[in-house]
């Protein structure tokens, strides 16, 4: 099974290769949907701003390479702003998203004595709702850093939820697809396993 790491110009995609290598995963890193397309699995990792993520893959047909990948039944993962960008709508420069989960990606509120970017280590309550928690412990901590959080129209699509002045989703799913609000890749072992669940299991 071969996975591709999209490459569309977010940081971060070194600390994804260095995971998926050390796991003995067979990948590729790529900003070509030809070479994507012609992978089993995808992950959108990256850190960033949603707007100048979507003009990259609006005017590199990644775009349109991603929702059909997502169409035909084919495992993605997204990390980060890879979990924003796959929802519909964002408030970060009021950017229309890949719409691949009915929602919102929400601001996190000024105030209540909390910094924004929420940076840092906070536990994610999973509750083994999903495959790619599998052997990971329910509550554990994770790694963030994010402004912006996704709100799905369907709460069923939250499969994991962290507290920070509110409860929201640190984790969605929708079909094959899975993705997570933190950073497995520099989340230690738990973050390790998460992605081997999906390098190897999903």
């Amino acid at each position: 099974m071969k996975i591709g790491v999209m490459d569309y110009g977010a940081g971060n995609i070194r600390s994804v290769e260095t995971a998926l290598r050390y796991l003995g995963a067979d990948f590729v890193v790529s900003g070509e949907a030809e070479v994507l397309k012609a992978c089993d699995k995808l992950v959108i990792p990256g850190d960033g701003e949603a707007r100048a993520a979507m003009r990259v893959l609006n005017e590199t047909g990644l775009a349109a390479f991603v929702r059909d990948f997502f169409s035909r039944g084919r495992p993605i993962l997204g990390i980060c702003i890879g979990c924003q960008i796959i929802m519909e709508h964002s408030e970060e420069r009021d950017t229309e998203c890949l719409g691949l989960i009915p929602g919102d990606v929400l601001r996190f509120p000024a105030g209540g004595g909390l910094k924004v970017p929420h940076m840092g280590w906070n536990a994610v309550a999973h509750g083994g709702s999903h495959p790619i928690f599998r052997g990971v412990q329910d509550g554990v901590p994770c790694f963030f850093v994010h402004s912006y959080y996704p709100k799905p129209q369907d709460a069923s699509c939250a499969i994991a939820r962290t507290d920070y002045g509110l409860e929201f989703a640190s984790a969605v799913a929708r079909g094959s697809l899975v993705a997570l609000q933190f950073h497995p890749e520099k989340s230690a072992a738990p973050g390790i396993k998460m992605l081997e669940n999906f390098a190897r299991r999903l």
